[in-house]
């Protein structure tokens, strides 16, 4: 299975070295081009390849990764390949100019808005950069990564990949209600939790 990762920041890096430590190939993309991303592709080896956004959006399953506002001018420009597809989002809300603005619904309820026709799995939008970039094993217990979506077969698949990354996973069901728990400043909001085996 193919990942297509679309923004090459903190996150996307994290998470295509993760995936290709896990044996999955991977597509990256960003906004700055192709040549800005050869020297992260020379360190991730021969699973990871540059290309554009649309050419991450030939994968099998593609990684949203690109702050909050740069989310409607992308899904914009994209909103065609990824019909069908599988969307793992890991966005959290910041306003662009840094005031405080109260969302009237779930983040991932509204990226699911921008994208109708894709399936949407809300996906790392808990864990603070350093706890994705970090080993998921923590002494004999490993990382929780929380996934939420509309589409239980889609989450099924991002969770398969997720556990093959060494993370213990969650599913809290659909975007509404997982928002609601997972967004910034709520209550599973930036908890670095550990499952440990019986």
């Amino acid at each position: 299975m193919k990942i297509g990762i679309i923004g090459s920041g903190q996150i996307g890096k994290a998470l295509s070295k993760k995936l290709v430590n896990a044996g999955y190939p991977v597509i990256l993309s960003n906004s700055r081009g192709i040549e800005s991303l050869q020297p992260l592709i020379k360190e991730l080896g021969t699973l990871a390849i540059a290309g554009t956004n649309e050419d991450a959006c030939n994968a099998d399953v593609i990684i949203l990764a690109v702050m909050w506002w740069h989310i409607p001018d992308v899904v914009n420009e994209l909103k065609i390949q990824l019909k069908g597809k599988i969307v793992v989002d890991v966005s959290n809300y910041f306003s662009k100019d840094g005031n405080p603005t109260k969302l009237e619904k779930p983040t991932g309820v509204i990226v699911a808005e921008l994208m109708p026709d894709s399936k949407i799995v809300k996906a790392f939008n808990h864990l603070y950069g350093k706890w994705i970039e970090a080993d998921p094993k923590v002494a004999n217990g490993k990382r929780v990564s929380f996934i939420s979506g509309d589409h239980p077969s889609a989450n099924a698949t991002v969770g398969r990949i997720i556990k093959d990354l060494g993370f213990k996973v969650v599913d809290l069901g659909n975007l509404e209600q997982a928002g609601q728990i997972t967004d910034v400043g709520q209550a599973l909001s930036g908890l670095n939790l550990v499952s440990y085996p019986i």
